[in-house]
């Protein structure tokens, strides 16, 4: 971000929610207990990370709609033991490293509620809500303080 002409540097680790703080999936597991995770917690996506802990992406309540849509259709009907892999994701949520600089972060966040973060490894360490950014600048303006 720019200030008075000058580039201040921010460390986006500053918003990481570490992983042990996060619901996420593992790749290896059923739609059916998928299913339960994202309702469980309620929320809208959740990252699904690979056994060796690498980000793959993120699959959402509605590629869960889309997937179960085909009762409806007349479709066979989906396979619940089947691998949470085989649901198709719409939406691509795009990770960044733990050295993207703050303008990539926030580039990220204006199209995605959380930006997963991944080591030099491509390993999931966590995840940046759009909501402490946001909070964050907030916090700035009304105190009148650089961004």
């Amino acid at each position: 971000m720019f200030r008075g002409g000058s580039r201040q540097q921010m460390n986006i680790l500053f918003f990481l929610k570490p992983k042990s703080e996060v619901i996420y999936i593992e790749s290896g597991i059923t739609i059916r207990r998928a299913l339960m995770q994202i309702q469980s917690h309620t929320y809208t996506a959740i990252p699904i990370i690979s056994d060796q802990g690498e980000y793959i992406g993120t699959i959402t309540e509605g590629d869960f709609l889309r997937y179960f849509k085909n009762i409806t259709t007349g479709e066979p009907e989906p396979n619940l033991s089947g691998n949470v892999l085989e649901i198709p994701r719409s939406v691509s949520y795009d990770a960044v490293s733990i050295n993207s600089d703050i303008e990539d972060l926030i580039s990220k966040v204006t199209n995605q509620n959380f930006v997963p973060v991944v080591d030099d490894n491509h390993k999931f360490i966590g995840i940046i809500t759009r909501k402490d950014v946001i909070q964050y600048i907030y916090n700035k303006l009304k105190s009148n303080l650089p961004i």
